[in-house]
């Protein structure tokens, strides 16, 4: 059974490139440029596409496409996130490392991608010193853009030779400029302003415009899509506000975030000092989202997005204990469940799982398959929890005798012997990798073992729920799967040194 839809690909493509095109078309009538931040991820929006079933984690760049001989991508990366080795959650890689990744894969898809901004630089950033050589050996031009004393609120200063004008310009060639980066807090907006205020130097009109999927403007503050991405965004301490400007100049409300509604003044400041007047009236005006319009089926919207706020939660649980943090975004999390009036029972793989080890006194597992199905995993001699619910799933999907062995333990015991023997591992139970790796090698000789491995790709975006934090293997193999993992925040055995 498929995952159910509430989001139109194909809509949000025509109408969002539409709507872009013509935003570049009211500046580009002047020979100007429009600089356009990309709120989110460009690519790979994994979060979108969880809470909006439908929307593809390639439906911005796939709307991109529509524009590609205008567009110019300018990626950014805040020298601070370079220095505190930043990951990207999602992928488990460093900002460093995925700039370098989105840059190819821009120039994969045909775009024109050249120039990489470092924000946020200090003469004694040693990592970003580095990190700029490495871009420049690579035949990348680097922009280095300084911190502002006094931004965003000392307009007089930013807007200043002591302020953008310590800024080196980025010399571009198109007039739609897209603005991107690894991840939130990279210094986008102020390479935007920046941007602007030397072109204007130079006599170059420009304009600038965000297209930012969350919040939605047009849907209502607390919706669930819109907590999500608060939740999301928790490490940040962002929130979801009225847009006050909005609400000033139209009486209608729209949804935006504390970010926005606190640069807006300065945007407005710059616009007016460069041009006269500024064309927006508040941060609503700024956006170009579209999404708010293609959504086909707002409960199973809401319903993804409810899950999506727990699944947060105990994310947050998890880094804090892996850690050793203090407990402040889980609870940010907690006031957003709240919020959203969604407990752990709308997870109800957790509830699953929590049994299962109650009644084995050892870890348990559980995965929600797209038809409802919970099916189960427990530890045993053989098999760890995770593997054995993965082996269990298949058989579900693929109609087998669920007493059936996929695999038998003849086969698995040398894959124990080599691991304990040779390989130095004290635990003897097959990974996930493990017991995949076994079912391609039976699959040459068991027809049932075929008939599994072609069910692989029906547990993407289904939920699972482990009883203890999953090891590293495990989880690159759920990741890699698409399956969405919740974990409780505790580990298996205690012990002070773990190999991450």
């Amino acid at each position: 059974m498929p995952q159910s839809v509430g989001f139109s690909r194909e809509k949000y493509i025509e109408m969002q490139s539409a709507h872009i095109k013509r935003r570049r078309e009211e500046i580009a009538g002047k020979g100007g440029k429009l600089y356009l931040e990309m709120g989110g991820k460009l690519f790979d929006d994994m979060h979108a596409s969880r809470v909006l079933p439908g929307f593809t984690p390639d439906n911005k760049i796939a709307m991109l496409d529509r524009l590609k001989g205008d567009v110019e991508i300018l990626v950014c990366i805040n020298a601070k996130d370079l220095e505190r080795h930043k990951v990207r959650a999602d992928l488990d890689i460093t900002y460093e490392d995925d700039v370098l990744r989105l840059i190819d894969v821009f120039r994969e898809r045909g775009f024109l991608v050249n120039n990489v901004v470092v924000t946020q630089l200090s003469d004694d950033n040693a990592m970003a010193q580095t990190f700029i050589a490495r871009l420049e050996r690579l035949g990348l031009t680097v922009s280095r853009h300084r911190t502002i004393d006094g931004y965003p609120t000392n307009t007089a200063k930013i807007v200043s030779e002591e302020g953008f004008g310590v800024n080196e310009w980025v010399e571009t060639t198109r007039d739609l400029i897209v603005v991107t980066a690894p991840g939130p807090g990279s210094g986008k907006l102020a390479t935007c302003l920046s941007q602007m205020y030397h072109d204007h130097k130079r006599g170059i009109a420009a304009g600038y415009a965000k297209f930012e999927t969350f919040p939605i403007w047009n849907l209502a503050l607390e919706h669930p899509v819109n907590l999500a991405y608060e939740a999301a965004t928790a490490d940040l301490d962002d929130i979801n506000l009225i847009d006050p400007f909005h609400l000033a100049a139209y009486d209608k409300k729209a949804t935006s975030y504390n970010r926005d509604v606190e640069v807006f003044p300065l945007l407005r400041t710059l616009l007016e000092k460069l041009s006269g007047s500024s064309p927006y009236n508040s941060p609503t005006d700024m956006g170009v989202n579209m999404a708010g319009h293609c959504i086909i089926d707002d409960e199973v919207c809401r319903r993804a997005s409810s899950k999506e706020i727990v699944r947060r939660y105990y994310k947050a649980l998890v880094e804090e204990h892996r850690n050793g943090d203090d407990d402040i975004i889980s609870q940010r999390i907690a006031m957003v469940m709240s919020k959203a009036n969604v407990t752990a029972d709308d997870r109800r793989v957790i509830a699953a799982a929590l049994e299962v080890e109650a009644e084995t006194q050892a870890p348990g597992s559980a995965i929600e398959l797209h038809d409802g199905t919970i099916i189960t995993g427990k530890t045993s001699p053989l098999l760890g929890c995770s593997a054995a619910m993965l082996l269990n799933a298949l058989k579900q999907l693929a109609g087998i005798d669920p007493e059936r062995h996929l695999l038998s333990p003849a086969s698995i015991e040398p894959i124990q012997t080599l691991k304990t023997h040779h390989l130095g591992s004290r635990n003897p139970r097959l990974h996930t990798d493990e017991v995949l790796i076994a079912l391609s090698v039976s699959a040459a000789t068991n027809e049932d073992a075929r008939k599994a491995l072609a069910e692989l790709k029906n547990l993407k975006d289904c939920d699972v729920h482990t009883t203890t934090i999953l090891g590293t293997v495990d989880e690159t193999i759920f990741r890699n799967l698409g399956v969405l993992v919740t974990s409780e925040p505790k580990y298996q055995k205690k012990a002070l040194y773990r190999k991450r």
